[in-house]
């Protein structure tokens, strides 16, 4: 075992239940279920299963419904209300227990959460929202945006018995203990916050008061299923207010959640868990890292000093999660994109007992047995693209979301020609090598990633650390045998030479200049231009130096006019503000933001608007490009002149097919991936790349 992370790998124990390391995988939602299930599908199992066999300590099932409809805002999620869901969830137990993994359940109550979410059209619960008291925050960017009705003590009653009735078929279902969720906005930390929380009965006011509710949950799953079945609860270590123009002292402050803490431990609680919201935020309060996207909404200065602020979110509950360890005597657990190094030092500090991961167990669920044999460098990086967001996917694991979890061996060994080193091919090269093939991969410049190195100087790497999907990828093929070739294009007497038995096109995509009268003007950069300096300059230089060369120079005037609104012309935007310059956006497409994660897209949409880009969309006509700008005719019918100093295309790839109709007929099985098959995200490409040499 590596003494690297001795710590973080030895056994721990919650209650009576010894967890295999200190690594736990929290119980983020997946949206893999739908409540028409009474069993377990594939993608369920394959997921878990996934996990139960990558060697984590603890796995956190994601909560089923344990009230419906009131206590659920989409359709994609399994229930627990009844006892005929209790033998669907014994069989993803047997899974996970057969790989020696301790499992517990999840449990939240989405009460006060406004029935109409954006991505789900038709929400099980019609509404009103339930709450302790009738309190909103009309925010764009939380879920509290309708009026809620007051729950009745009788309703509160009835509520605590929906949590033990399920905590007991959780345990008749064959999990070792359960997990409630009173963090975030949920119902429980309605009552716990003096923010949400207005009433004056023997569920408001006082500290006490506030924690009956939960208290009486943990209180009551004690009675019915016996001291040996435990019970973690996840609570807020601070709820931040000024974000959201409310001030923090009337929020849950550190010092109420300390109390809180140690009212649950007397009622039996045997862990708590650590994380903390921000008002306004919901994305970034419970994925601290996106709140730091592009810019925090707050000074970082004027950030509470508890809130750890310094590494934009990594390990920014541990304060929360330190305070409350010296509070209690049972072991704490914190969240907060944490690493294993760093998961390492907060238990070495005794800041904490447990390490909660998501992301990074998402796109490696071999991570804990890659760190015990000492793998460190095979462990596949998580970039925090938020990709997996509702999406049931991972950007880097394209087996997520699939019905599957292994490789299985080629029936026949063959002879692999991958044409394109970028993300698909590399992807394509490593199953295929997985697999016993013999691999070639040819790419036509000198460095492989495709266009990833181009693509990390406009985006940087303070969100995603896209380089680090090129170095682990290469990595792999080198490790695995695959012959590569950089700086070789492949032409009809290379492939005849190489006589290959199957052939994947992994070419990318031409970069899309619109037909627009004066499109030849010298007010246009070319896109494929623009490439292709990048690329000359990083032959010399690293994505990060050149990055940080841009703030001295860009060969581009101060008026910038970018044709598409999609995630390339929003990304590149950002790139453009944070250099100075005046941007607009201009699109026919109706709406701006397609391919973004929707939260991210909110994050920087009204970063933009701050910094006063301008979008056009449902533009009818380009018109003309002259010496002053582009003229558009609008969504209105009414021609404009938009002034510019250089116009950029940031209209999706075209697929580059040109060597794919001359290999009929001379390879017998001919795959196209990526781009040059259609314009691909990264977690696209990725996950075309494998399906494709799963096939082969």
């Amino acid at each position: 075992m590596s003494r690297k992370f001795e710590k973080l790998l030895e056994p721990g124990y919650i209650g009576q239940v010894q967890t295999r390391n200190r690594i736990v995988k929290t119980g983020a939602g997946t949206f893999m279920w739908h409540e028409d299930e009474t069993s377990m599908n594939n993608k369920v199992l394959a997921f878990y299963e996934s996990l139960a066999r990558g060697g984590v300590g603890l796995l956190i099932v994601e909560s089923p419904t344990i009230d419906y409809p009131a206590g659920v805002r989409w359709r994609r999620r399994y229930r627990i209300d009844d006892d005929k869901y209790i033998k669907g969830l014994s069989e993803l137990t047997d899974v996970i227990h057969r790989h020696g993994c301790p499992t517990f359940m999840q449990m939240n109550h989405d009460g006060p959460w406004q029935s109409k979410l954006g991505f789900e059209p038709d929400p099980p619960f019609k509404g009103p929202p339930i709450a302790s008291s009738p309190t909103t925050l009309n925010s764009p960017g939380d879920f509290h945006n309708e009026t809620p009705r007051e729950l009745t003590v009788e309703e509160i009653e009835s509520i605590i018995d929906k949590f033990a009735s399920a905590a007991v078929r959780a345990r008749k279902a064959g999990f070792d203990g359960v997990d409630i969720n009173a963090a975030s906005t949920h119902l429980l930390h309605n009552f716990l916050s003096p923010f949400w929380n207005k009433r004056e009965d023997i569920y408001g006011g006082s500290r006490e008061n506030r924690a009956r509710f939960v208290v009486s949950i943990v209180q009551e799953i004690k009675n019915r299923t016996g001291g040996d079945f435990p019970v973690s609860v996840c609570i807020n270590g601070m709820e931040i207010g000024q974000a959201a123009g409310v001030d923090n002292a009337k929020c849950l402050t550190p010092e109420e959640a300390r109390g809180i803490a140690r009212l649950l431990q007397d009622a039996g609680a045997d862990m708590i868990q650590v994380r903390s919201i921000w008002l306004g935020y919901h994305v970034g309060g419970y994925l601290t890292d996106v709140f730091f996207y592009p810019e925090p909404p707050v000074p970082v200065e004027s950030m509470p000093a508890e809130y750890y602020s310094k590494d934009r979110g990594a390990g920014a509950n541990m304060n929360f999660a330190e305070g409350i360890k010296y509070s209690v005597s049972i072991p704490v657990m914190t969240v907060s994109k944490i690493s294993p190094e760093l998961g390492e030092k907060m238990l070495r500090e005794r800041k904490v007992d447990f390490i909660g991961m998501t992301r990074m167990l998402q796109a490696d669920p071999e991570l804990p047995n890659k760190l015990i044999t000492g793998r460190e460098e095979d462990i596949a990086p998580c970039t925090a693209c938020e990709d997996c967001l509702g999406s049931q996917r991972c950007r880097i694991n394209a087996f997520m979301g699939k019905e599957y979890n292994v490789i299985q061996k080629a029936g026949q060994r063959k002879k692999v020609m991958v044409v394109g080193g970028g993300p698909a091919g590399m992807e394509a090269a490593r199953i295929a090598a997985l697999r016993g093939h013999d691999v070639k991969l040819y790419e036509k410049e000198k460095r492989l990633g495709g266009l990833l190195p181009v693509a990390a100087v406009v985006k940087g790497t303070n969100l995603e650390n896209i380089p680090d999907i090129v170095t682990y990828l290469e990595r792999q093929i080198t490790r695995l045998g695959v012959e590569i070739n950089p700086g070789k294009e492949v032409d009809l007497p290379l492939i005849e030479l190489i006589k290959p038995d199957a052939i994947i096109l992994a070419t990318g995509g031409i970069p899309v200049m619109p037909d627009i009268p004066g499109i030849e003007n010298k007010k246009v950069v070319s896109t494929s231009d623009l490439q292709k300096t990048l690329r000359s300059f990083m032959k010399l230089l690293g994505t990060g130096t050149l990055r940080k060369l841009t703030k001295l120079y860009l060969p581009v005037g101060k008026k910038i006019v970018i044709i598409g609104s999609g995630l390339q012309g929003c990304e590149l935007a950002e790139f453009f503000v944070r250099h100075g310059r005046q941007v607009t956006l201009v699109d026919q497409a109706e709406n701006p933001g397609s391919d973004m994660v929707d939260a991210l897209f909110g994050y920087l949409s009204a970063w933009l608007e701050k910094k006063d880009v301008v979008f056009f969309n449902g533009v009818r006509e380009y018109s003309k490009i002259t010496k002053d700008g582009l003229i558009i005719v609008d969504k209105n019918g009414k021609e404009l002149l938009i002034e510019a100093d250089n116009i950029i295309s940031a209209l999706p790839l075209a697929p580059d097919t040109r060597l794919l109709p001359k290999l009929k007929g001379m390879v017998p099985e001919v795959y196209a991936v990526g781009d040059c098959k259609e314009p691909m995200l990264i977690v696209d490409a990725i996950s075309s790349g494998m399906t494709t040499a799963r096939e082969v």
